[in-house]
């Protein structure tokens, strides 16, 4: 009966791969975690059939080498667990090992893959999440972190998201799905999608209207806006994010511009540190100095206030510990604004 149980495994194997993924092998549910967890188990899958002299499916090996491309782009090649979409810390060395051993090698030359946006040199990495949120069906573990972005330096993250509680039916795993554990903007303490608290699913999704990346040796750029505020306030953000490698310099521009239906409110712009982050405010309050592992970085923000606030960080796997974040708040005006914030190295 080998035969028959084969093919049974293998058609079912092949409708998962065709629903669960879009066109370049990335999971439709936008999880991190889980193209981690399919290509652990495809490969498993692969070296089974091997050692027992089956032969390998054609589309078995194609989704290996998407993912494997997408896996080298979230991880291999920043060794950072990023906190979008239902991410949490881990650490993928041992499988590394594991797929080496096995001559597995993987190589991505974009800077976009998933919905996600990387730009990464030597010293830094900038990740955003550039992406529509998944269908319904997909969106079980989609976090409302549009816009949001991880920033790191010679490995170190000094602009992170929260992280993800991800035990189901607990209220801290409803608390990390908000845009207010992202570094994005959240209007009147809502966040950019709903979510339907009995399903713990989307109710009201977003679309990107427009994205572009700008990558040379002295200048990045990523700019991108969604729609997921327009409903219920009237406005679009967009947010554009530039970098200096020379000057140790990213600038923020973030823009909440006005559609029919406008409706005054308040927004935050938060800006989340990793636990062990030291921040203090400057006296004349322009400013916030933050210290992480003896390196000193300065944030400012032109015309707004800025503060510091105690959060709570949900990295590690069903925990919490405190951490500070950082935020621009104000109320939305009847005109098109501008939000300027700077982030620079200064030791």
């Amino acid at each position: 009966e080998k035969e028959n149980y084969l093919n049974y495994g293998q058609n079912l194997l092949k409708k998962i791969i065709n629903s669960s993924f879009d066109q370049d092998g990335f999971p439709k549910s936008r999880n991190l975690r889980q193209l981690s967890f399919y290509l652990k188990y495809l490969v498993l899958i692969r070296e089974w059939l091997k050692e027992s002299n089956s032969e390998i499916p054609e589309y078995i090996n194609e989704i290996i080498f998407r993912l494997g491309n997408a896996y080298n782009f979230i991880w291999q090649s920043i060794k950072q667990p990023l906190l979008f979409n239902g991410n949490h810390e881990s650490n993928n060395n041992e499988f590394d090992k594991y797929l080496e051993s096995y001559g597995y090698k993987f190589n991505n030359t974009n800077n976009f893959i998933g919905g996600y946006a990387a730009l990464k040199n030597k010293r830094f990495a900038l990740v955003m999440d550039l992406g529509t949120s998944p269908e319904k069906k997909f969106s079980s573990n989609y976090q409302s972190g549009c816009l949001s972005f991880e920033f790191l330096y010679m490995n170190q993250k000094i602009i992170c998201n929260s992280g993800y509680f991800q035990k189901n039916k607990h209220k801290l795993n409803d608390m990390s799905k908000s845009t207010a554990n992202h570094s994005t903007l959240i209007i009147d303490n809502h966040s950019s999608c709903k979510i339907d608290k009995s399903k713990m699913k989307i109710e009201n999704s977003l679309k990107i209207l427009n994205k572009n990346y700008i990558m040379e040796k002295n200048y990045w750029s990523v700019t991108a806006s969604h729609d997921g505020y327009n409903k219920k306030y009237g406005l679009i953000h967009q947010r554009q994010i530039e970098f200096f490698p020379e000057k140790n310099k990213f600038i923020g521009n973030d823009k909440i511009l006005k559609k029919k239906k406008f409706k005054s409110s308040s927004f935050e712009i938060r800006f989340h540190l990793e636990p062990y982050a030291k921040v203090m405010k400057t006296q004349d309050g322009k400013s916030i100095l933050i210290d992480i592992e003896n390196e000193g970085w300065k944030f400012s923000a032109q015309g707004y206030t800025i503060d510091i606030e105690t959060g709570l960080y949900f990295g590690k796997k069903n925990s919490y510990t405190e951490n500070q974040n950082l935020f621009i708040s104000g109320i939305t005006q009847n005109e098109d604004q501008l939000i300027k914030w700077e982030l620079e190295k200064i030791a």
